[in-house]
């Protein structure tokens, strides 16, 4: 299923709709995020650089990247709202097919020192040490063309569809935590009062989590869980589960006082999908497969806690 969200384009630098949209972006991500300066930002070759154009469904600008004369990747922005959607991957692509569709056997980039990863998994590699650029630590990464195109036609999963996901009790309940584990790429979020022993210690989703922890570069699963007592005393599955994969699933508990009343519990993956319980002690919530708004509201909650968090003693003794 084609993602219908957004849209990537091969832009003119020449056209002036093209060029403000480009502009809108890149102002947003390098001028005004990362703070690069704006003589710096703009240089002589926009004018002769292949440029991709990402646009959300309205029209609205939300991502670019650019290919120059020189054979270099560059200006990869998308704007904070739009991340994790697939739609860097979308740009990467498109300017490696029009590459491709000029004969080039090679093409090179500086990828900013976080994004390194995310240029690996198409296939390229740095070389030599960091450096700085406007103010901003950097690699050079190359690869050869033949590279890039064994990796990039590998698929990734699109983003499911928007579905309600509702729960009247605990069938209902396992269901849709199992729907959202099955959706997750690399990553899952679980925020819970006592690790919900219907709900997280159950075969079919240890299963789940250890697909995920296993997924490759990034795979990450975190677990808030307000009072791990009686997870502890009972031997809840998922605290061996963490043991034996201490490397990708991470474990805390909250220390402030408001943080260790939330009545709430959620579960969140990478793909934009959630399922939310008001209140911890019973099993009716609701959620969505794909639903990027709520989604994010629960996830800045998450890492704000997550950040107020620390490991438990109780948890430090049965993940060692």
């Amino acid at each position: 299923m084609i993602d219908e969200s957004f849209r990537v384009e091969i832009a003119s630098w020449e056209s002036p709709a093209d060029r403000d949209g480009l502009r809108a972006v890149r102002e947003v991500v390098f001028i005004v995020e990362q703070r690069v300066p704006e003589a710096e930002e703009w240089d002589t070759l926009d004018s002769g650089s292949v440029h991709a154009l990402a646009r959300a469904a309205d029209g609205t600008p939300i991502g670019t990247g650019r290919l120059t004369p020189e054979r270099m990747i560059g200006r990869m922005a998308v704007r904070r709202e739009w991340r994790g959607r697939g739609v860097g991957d979308a740009i990467l692509r498109t300017l490696i097919e029009h590459a491709q569709a000029r004969g080039w056997n090679e093409l090179s980039l500086h990828a900013q020192t976080h994004a390194v990863p995310f240029y690996a998994k198409f296939g390229f590699a740095p070389e030599g040490a960091e450096f700085e650029e406007a103010g901003i630590p950097h690699y050079v990464m190359r690869t050869s063309l033949a590279q890039v195109t064994a990796r990039a036609a590998a698929p990734i999963a699109p983003a499911p569809e928007p579905e309600i996901l509702r729960a009247e009790g605990l069938v209902d309940a396992q269901g849709c935590v199992d729907r959202l584990v099955a959706d997750a790429r690399h990553r899952l979020w679980i925020y819970s009062r006592d690790l919900d022993r219907a709900l997280l210690d159950r075969e079919t989703l240890l299963e789940g989590l250890k697909r995920i922890a296993l997924s490759g570069r990034g795979a990450e699963i975190r677990v808030l869980v307000q009072d791990p007592t009686s997870a502890v005393r009972d031997g809840h599955r998922l605290l061996g589960f963490a043991s034996r994969m201490s490397s990708y699933v991470h474990l805390r508990r909250p220390v402030a006082e408001e943080d260790r009343h939330d009545p709430a519990a959620f579960v969140l993956n990478d793909v934009g999908g959630y399922f939310h319980r008001t209140l911890a002690s019973r099993f009716e919530g609701e959620g969505n497969r794909h639903g990027p708004g709520r989604h994010r509201q629960l996830l800045e909650y998450f890492n704000q806690v997550w950040e107020r968090s620390e490991p438990d003693p109780e948890l430090r003794r049965m993940t060692l």
